[in-house]
């Protein structure tokens, strides 16, 4: 089996809960799992296709490692640390937030070696595009810009506009080309599923935006609806996942992936754009 020169980052998959604060957390074993979204692990799991692979056991309801290190509470409740989910359940106990030392040890442990280990990986040698892989609730939840509002199947972010292409004062995570070429492969895999979109809901996060900036190999941050293998209309309580359908989006989903690059290659774009 052909080797891909991609990087593949699961920063969401993990349930772990930590013993520092193991008895502080408040959320149920379906919540916890519900929030971590550990199908991205079987979603994405291409470790024997691609050159680098990346993911993590921790949750993100403990850890988010694609958030900001200084995006800290009470400012940001949604930020590294979670006071609450996105659904405004609470996380932890009433008064037993982790402290500040509790919480450097956390992103001592967690947060820092993950993103080491990227830097460590993102080697020009061996990868070329590297991919932060996630899926999305089917509709947006309650203070979000999309609240209420159903999410195409897909979306793909680079930080750039609806068509992927670099916005005033802002730098794009990989060429609008390859966006659009992977927008397009998207759509050939998933034709009649639903919307394949660009930037929308979502724009890529804080791992797509540091690593690039950092290395300047192009990222895209994957969003795939949870409509394709979930039901329980997006209620932790009533989730349950159908194994084939996940499977099925997996090979989907690489398949695309495959077709875009393959594309690239035939055309010299994976080259050409690179070096721009």
């Amino acid at each position: 089996m052909r080797e891909y020169p991609f990087l593949i980052s699961i920063p969401h998959g993990g349930i772990q809960v930590p013993a520092d604060v193991s008895e502080l957390v408040c959320l149920t074993q379906a919540e916890l799992v519900f929030y971590s979204d550990p199908a991205t692990r079987a979603l994405y799991r291409f470790h024997d296709r691609v050159a680098s692979f990346l993911d993590t056991d921790i949750s993100r309801m403990i850890v988010d490692l694609n958030r900001a290190p200084y995006h800290l509470p009470p400012k940001h409740p949604d930020g590294v640390i979670k006071q609450k989910t996105v659904f405004g359940t609470p996380v932890y106990k009433q008064g037993s937030f982790p402290d500040i030392r509790i919480i450097h040890r956390l992103l001592m442990e967690h947060y820092f070696p993950y993103h080491a280990a990227i830097d460590q990986l993102l080697d020009p040698g061996r990868v070329t595009f590297a991919l932060d892989c996630h899926s999305m609730l089917p509709y947006g939840p309650p203070g979000h810009r999309d609240a209420g509002v159903a999410r195409p199947v897909i979306c793909l972010g680079n930080n750039g506009d609806t068509q992927g292409r670099q916005r005033p004062g802002s730098l794009s995570t990989c060429p609008s080309g390859w966006n659009q070429a992977l927008a397009g492969a998207f759509r050939e895999e998933f034709s009649g599923e639903g919307e394949v979109a660009i930037n929308r809901p979502f724009s890529g996060g804080f791992i797509t935006n540091a690593h690039f900036w950092h290395k300047g190999i192009p990222w895209i941050q994957i969003e795939v609806n949870r409509n394709l293998y979930e039901s329980g209309g997006g209620d932790p309580a009533f989730s349950v996942i159908d194994q084939e359908n996940l499977n099925f989006t997996g090979e989907c989903i690489w398949n695309a992936l495959c077709s875009f690059w393959d594309g690239l290659e035939t055309t010299g774009d994976c080259i050409e754009e690179t070096i721009r």
